[in-house]
């Protein structure tokens, strides 16, 4: 395996989680107009330093070669005290990823790539994930999970459960808090090496 195909998917996997982390600034920005929207977070490998794998690639596979984790979609927590305008959220989330990209911002995160966990103020109790298709019910196989649509716009993920830690990076990857507004940059947070 060539050194020069090593840095260069390490600089890839590098930018790749540059661009999420300003994907969830954006998002975050259009969460904030939603009174309902108690925080925001970043969760999942978007919210750390990246460590060494060898990644699914088979070029890298075969030579067992590691690179830098890949991230592959924007976990985000969204705390909200009501799920009433779910549709709307989705649609301000994906407007707003649109709009920076038209406007030349680089950033290239489409509204499918993001994985938004919807979590009950104070308990923390996670209620599902944020639906990406534009109605509910779409129609299409996700939506046959039992549950998923009672509330427009939650999608049940079959024989999903939660791990205890799901929480555990939003404390210092806390993008908004109600009442206290923005409390950072995603592009602030740790950086690899």
């Amino acid at each position: 395996m060539r050194r020069a195909a090593i840095d260069e998917q390490n600089r890839y996997m590098l930018e790749r989680q540059q661009q999420f982390r300003a994907a969830a600034d954006v998002v975050t920005d259009a969460w904030t107009r939603f009174r309902e929207v108690g925080a925001v977070a970043v969760i999942g490998s978007v919210a750390k330093p990246l460590w060494k794998e060898v990644p699914r690639f088979s070029e890298f596979r075969r030579a067992r070669t590691e690179v830098w984790h890949e991230c592959s979609d924007l976990d985000l927590a969204l705390w909200l005290d009501s799920q009433a305008r779910l549709g709307e959220l989705r649609r301000a989330a994906a407007l707003a990823l649109r709009e920076a990209f038209e406007k030349g911002t680089g950033i290239s995160v489409a509204d499918h790539q993001l994985d938004v966990f919807l979590i009950e103020p104070g308990s923390d109790r996670y209620l599902g994930r944020l639906c990406k298709f534009s109605q509910c019910p779409k129609g299409k196989l996700d939506c046959l999970v039992p549950g998923c649509g009672e509330i427009a716009f939650n999608k049940c993920v079959a024989d999903f459960t939660p791990h205890a830690d799901l929480l555990a990076p939003a404390q210092g990857a806390m993008l908004y808090k109600r009442g206290v507004g923005r409390m950072r940059s995603a592009l602030d947070l740790p950086q690899t090496g």
